[in-house]
Formats: C-alpha cells, structure tokens, sequence
C-alpha cells in the first residue's frame, strides 16, 4: 500500500512512508532499519515526526524501527468513530500484525504511552516490551485526576478538550499558533530543544482539516467516560495486571503530568519493571535529551534479565 499522506507529514529523512491496514482504518508509518520490531507511538500535539531522532537511532543498533501516526493525527485516516482507548489500542496491535511480525517492542509517549499500558493488558502475546514516556498506567491516571487538585491543575488543557468546537478552533487559529506554545511550555528549560521550523512542523501538522479534532477527542472519552458504563468498564478491565518487562521514564519537571502521578505505577506491573527519572527534563524527555533517551531504550530491549 503506498503513502497519499499531506505533505505537512511526509516530511524526508532516512526513513520510508507508507499505509498499513489495521482494524478497519489506514494508518501512516514511517520505518528504517531491519530487525526486531520497535512500535513509537506518539502524544498530543505531535505525530510520527516526535521519533525522528530515535528512527535512525534504533535503526542502527539493529531493530526495525517504525512510528505510527495515531487514529485521525497526522497521515492516518480521520474516521467519525474509534477515539475510545481500547479501540485506539487494537490499531496498534492491529499494526503490529500488518507489519508481519509476530510481536514488538513497544515504546509511547503521552497518550501513546496510555495507550501502550492499554496494549500490554489487551494484547500481552504481541507486546515483547514496554516502554511508557510521560504516561502513569491508566488507574493510576485517573486516580490522580480525580484526587490530586494539582494534577487537576496541571491537566487543565484536557478538562478544557471538553467543550464542543472550541478546542478545535484554538488549535488551528494563526496557523497552529497554540501547539508551538504548548510544546515549548511543556518542554524543560533547555532552549535547544525546539527550532522556530521544528515548531512549525508540529503546527502545520495540527492544521491539517479535522486533525485537531481527531487529536481531542481522546481526551473528551477519558474524561466523560470517568462515570459512564463504558469507562467503568474499561477502567475494571485495567486491572489485570501487567505481565510485559516494563521501563517506565519520566521528566522531573513535566509540568503536564506530574512525577507523584507517575510513580507507582510498578503496582500494576507483575514483570520486570524500571523506573527511569530524567532530571531537569520535562514533558518530552525522547527530543529533550534523545541521546539519553535512546540509550535507556536500547539498554532495556537488549537486556535479557530486566531488573524490577
């Protein structure tokens, strides 16, 4: 299946584009390197681009290196429906299986990161590690938004997300004005991390029709769902515990998810798992330091007896 994605997202690298099929959409990869299988799962506001540093990275320590953009962001398709966090979960896995391999190493950040919890507990025979960026596990989440007044505080973007259209409106105002504000507030105090042009990438991103949308209506489900059927449900089925080796990363001065929030999730782990806090990094730790970051990644993937 060859690419059609806008040019906002098919931006050139060392990388190849192309479509994958999996549960009843088309999803956008970017892939290099041959190997075992490493799945990059982005966060809000970003898309496959966020793994540029890590796609040759990986590549060259001998894995296949592929980054997804998720359900209705970036290249893949924008559909009405399948925004709920079990159906974004099958996408993944459902990618993993379109990809032909028999399992992978997965690696998310943000709601990615949600998102990679979530496949680890639905799908366990197809996952071979975890990575989770920037993301508590899903109980744990919830219970820091519901308890925590300053994980409240620091999460207000999201109960923001709830209102109708205006989020939308906001985030594709002055062509995409709002997005490069959020990464760069969210980034830690390195001025190195961002170009004006790397921001602007993100934001033309954002732009593209019903991308901004798509890109919040994950977070209205997790936040409507907290008292509905569907997210009881949802929520009781996360209990099942975790049985993938597990490394768990985090920036010390995340201003969007805080460390408290974070820590602990090891509870819901029944495998190895490690916890890995980046000192004076904040939100997106994989471009703050990625150096680091990937060094921690290749680290876990080759150990063969993970720590707990």
């Amino acid at each position: 299946m060859t690419s059609a994605v806008p040019p906002a997202v098919q931006l050139d690298g060392p990388w190849t584009h192309r479509d994958v099929a999996a549960n009843g959409a088309r999803f956008h990869i970017a892939e290099m390197g041959e190997g075992p299988l490493v799945l990059l799962l982005h966060g809000f506001p970003q898309f496959w681009w966020t793994w540029r540093h890590q796609l040759p990275a990986l590549a060259e320590a001998g894995y296949r290196a592929v980054a997804m953009d998720l359900r209705g962001v970036g290249g893949s398709d924008r559909t009405p429906r399948g925004y709920d966090p079990a159906n974004l979960a099958l996408d993944v896995t459902g990618v993993i299986r379109s990809l032909g391999e028999p399992d992978a190493a997965l690696v998310g950040h943000g709601l990615g990161g949600y998102l990679a919890w979530t496949a680890a507990v639905m799908r366990p025979k197809l996952i071979r590690r975890l990575a989770v960026e920037s993301m508590p596990h899903p109980r744990r989440w919830r219970a820091a938004m519901l308890r925590d007044p300053r994980q409240t505080a620091a999460s207000s973007h999201i109960w923001g997300f709830q209102r109708p259209w205006l989020p939308e409106r906001q985030l594709t105002a002055d062509d995409g004005a709002l997005v490069g504000r959020l990464v760069s507030d969210w980034t830690g105090p390195s001025p190195d991390t961002y170009t004006p042009e790397d921001l602007e990438v993100y934001r033309r991103a954002m732009c593209i029709p019903s991308a901004a949308h798509c890109s919040v209506e994950p977070y209205r489900w997790l936040m409507r769902s907290l008292a509905r059927p569907d997210g009881v449900q949802f929520y009781r089925r996360m209990k099942r515990p975790v049985r993938v080796p597990t490394l768990h990363l985090h920036g010390s001065l995340d201003p969007v998810l805080r460390t408290r929030s974070s820590a602990g999730s090891g509870a819901y782990v029944e495998a190895p798992y490690r916890w890995r806090l980046f000192d004076g990094l904040g939100h997106f730790p994989h471009e703050e330091d990625p150096a680091g970051f990937t060094t921690e990644l290749v680290d876990w993937f080759r150990d063969p007896e993970p720590d707990r």
